[in-house]
């Protein structure tokens, strides 16, 4: 099979220079690997010098990671193209998709990440770096295979972007330029599979035995995706027959063959991902998943804070050694200034921008402490819908009275105590015709911090926001968090899935109870459909924000009961006890306030399913570009 690129992957690259970073950000590079991802591109420099240079030859590739750009700390994120979140902000392009309206010539908002254009544009930056790495002619032959190792593995993890989001694509493994022939048919599901799984084989193999640096591709994380790719193979999304049944869409659409298996053994198939996943289990540990019984609830807790600040967090109590989670991911150092989660995402009350702000579907989706579903339709819950619940949700999430950092200084004499207010609360007063007179909460849409930025829902993320006091989200320059791209739960995770379809229940049990013990969450002993809805839901909490939840729905074809929900959030009202007088400044208080939870709809976005959203649209100046291009489902 011959392949070549598309006209737009030509015009986004160049043909006779190579762009690398200048010399002086290279030496820097070279002597503190772990922020190699933040360079930019100084300078181009002819090809016989780049491939004749060791470190030059090094450069090119790192320039090859940038496209991974910020990972998933996007200001818009996928979680919001999901049952976890909302984005505040109209006119950007996401209600399109959510309500079922993305079309080739009316694409919704997509992530440079995993976006057909950008990646190809990548896929053709590593692709002249496995040309010219063979031929090239210095001597430090180490090197040159661990150069050859991350570019197969790059390669790799961006063509398996594009098939998460449009199935089979073309395939590009050679720098193609502008006088050959540009058009080239997608190939199916099972050969754009075959050929991620033998670059990530070429990875493995090169890639053995050699240094490992934060940020860089490894023989683990090379086993690791792997898995993964393995992973979504084997799921029903990609089985035509389950597909097909699924979907009266994927049922009309001629050519199955693009999104799916339409031959093969299904259970093999699922072996092979398990057995994937089990070689990275057995080669490290990840952190805290050898307990055998659970941990306190505080101690959960802090294990998740941990976690999720990968080590890049200098907050007291939180644990750098968690950063062992991390198998492949996006470094960053206080050197290079893009990192700004907490900004995007944060209370308005202390001034920023709350842009995903979490669902009720998520926050409700948290069990209580004894292992049992939340349920506003239990009289306890309702009355006290934050206390007593998984040790995670104090984790990933900010809501009424949570404690929280100190506010900055212009907005601290209004809350001294630094909890979250995004509730409204009794003052004391009434009006002129005797109505109570609510003070609206500092991280509310009607603020008098800021009357704008504020959650939708009620509710922010905390997950990847740093707890450091030191750190002043709106104003510091710099976040020092990784973005994980895959850490070693999700690996546990894929391999208890692939566990519980070959029917190996019993192991997949106790991989999912460390992973509980390791919240402080009690153990759980379901069998057959009960478990795998155990699991389902326990892979939702600990990937939460992660950009799983987008891809299992589809997976496991359950996105028509997800995404077509109606978007809930909370509104609370504190009532003044009996005899009690308002706190001023307010702040929570039980032996005070009455408290009401009432789950509202938020009417933002009318959510809907479309089946031919199990997979994204080509965008139409691409169909435009390569007449040979076969459009995806529905569309």
């Amino acid at each position: 099979m011959q392949i070549k690129p598309t006209m737009s992957i030509l015009y986004k690259t160049g043909f006779r220079l190579l762009t690398v970073v200048g010399i002086f950000t290279m030496l820097l590079v070279s002597a503190c690997d772990d922020e190699f991802l933040n360079t930019e591109p100084l300078g181009s420099i002819s090809s016989q010098a780049t491939w004749g240079d060791g470190p030059l030859a090094e450069a090119f590739v790192f320039n090859v990671y940038t496209f991974l750009g910020r990972g998933g700390f996007d200001e818009q994120m996928l979680a919001s193209l999901t049952d976890e979140a909302l984005f505040t902000h109209p006119g950007r392009r996401i209600d399109i998709f959510n309500e079922g309206n993305e079309a080739p010539d009316n694409t919704a908002w997509t992530s440079g990440t995993y976006s057909y254009g950008n990646m190809y544009s990548a896929i053709r930056q590593a692709n002249i770096a496995l040309q010219e790495l063979p031929t090239s002619t210095f001597t430090d032959d180490e090197l040159r295979e661990r150069l050859m190792g991350e570019s197969h593995f790059l390669r790799a993890y961006y063509y398996h972007q594009l098939a998460r989001f449009y199935g089979g694509v073309p395939l590009i493994s050679t720098p193609y330029g502008l006088d050959e022939d540009y058009s080239i048919a997608r190939s199916t599901w099972a050969e754009t599979i075959d050929f991620i799984l033998a670059d990530l084989e070429n990875a493995i193999t090169m890639l053995e035995g050699k240094p490992t640096a934060s940020g860089r591709a490894s023989m683990l994380s090379a086993q690791a995706l792997k898995a993964r790719v393995l992973l979504y193979a084997a799921s029903d999304e990609h089985d035509a027959t389950k597909l097909q049944a699924a979907s009266p869409t994927m049922s009309q659409y001629g050519n199955i063959e693009l999104v799916a298996y339409t031959s093969g053994d299904q259970e093999q198939r699922w072996r092979d991902a398990r057995d994937a996943a089990r070689v990275v289990l057995d080669a490290t540990n990840g952190y805290k998943l050898d307990l055998t019984a659970p941990v306190s609830a505080e101690e959960g807790t802090m294990n998740h804070i941990s976690i999720y600040m990968g080590g890049g967090s200098a907050a007291p109590g939180v644990d750098a050694q968690a950063s062992s989670e991390l198998i492949f991911e996006r470094a960053v150092a206080s050197t290079y200034n893009e990192i700004l989660f907490a900004m995007f995402n944060g209370p308005n009350g202390y001034h920023n921008w709350a842009g995903n702000t979490p669902i009720g579907a998520l926050v409700d989706d948290f069990e209580m402490m004894d292992g049992t579903p939340f349920d506003w339709d239990n009289e306890d819950h309702a009355e006290a819908p934050y206390t007593d619940r998984d040790p995670r949700f104090y984790a990933n999430f900010l809501y009424d009275g949570a404690p929280w950092k100190p506010r900055p200084a212009d907005v601290a004499a209004r809350d001294p105590y630094d909890e979250v207010q995004t509730g409204a609360y009794d003052s004391g007063n009434t009006n002129d015709s005797g109505e109570t007179v609510y003070i609206p909460g500092l991280d509310t849409r009607e603020s008098s911090v800021e009357d704008w930025n504020g959650s939708r829902t009620h509710y922010y993320s905390r997950k990847f926001s740093d707890p450091d006091p030191a750190v002043v989200d709106n104003t510091s320059n710099f976040n020092t968090l990784p973005w994980p791209f895959i850490r070693y739960t999700e690996v546990v995770l894929n391999y208890i899935e692939a566990s519980l379809e070959v029917g190996a229940e019993s192991e997949a049990l106790d991989w999912l109870n460390r992973i509980r013990y390791r919240a402080g969450m009690p153990e759980i002993t379901e069998s057959g459909d009960d478990l795998v809805d155990r699991y389902r839901n326990e892979r939702r909490i600990e990937l939460a924000y992660e950009e799983h939840r987008y891809h299992d729905v589809r997976r496991w074809l359950i996105a028509e009961e997800t995404q077509g929900r109606p978007l809930m959030g909370i509104d609370v009202t504190a009532n003044l006890k009996e005899g009690q007088s308002a706190h001023d400044p307010y702040h929570y208080d039980t032996d005070v306030y009455n408290y009401i939870y009432e789950p509202t709809v938020v009417p933002e976005e009318d959510r809907m399913w479309d089946d031919k959203m199990f997979f994204r649209p080509i965008d139409r100046n691409e169909m435009n570009r390569n007449e040979l291009l076969i459009q995806n489902p529905g569309y």
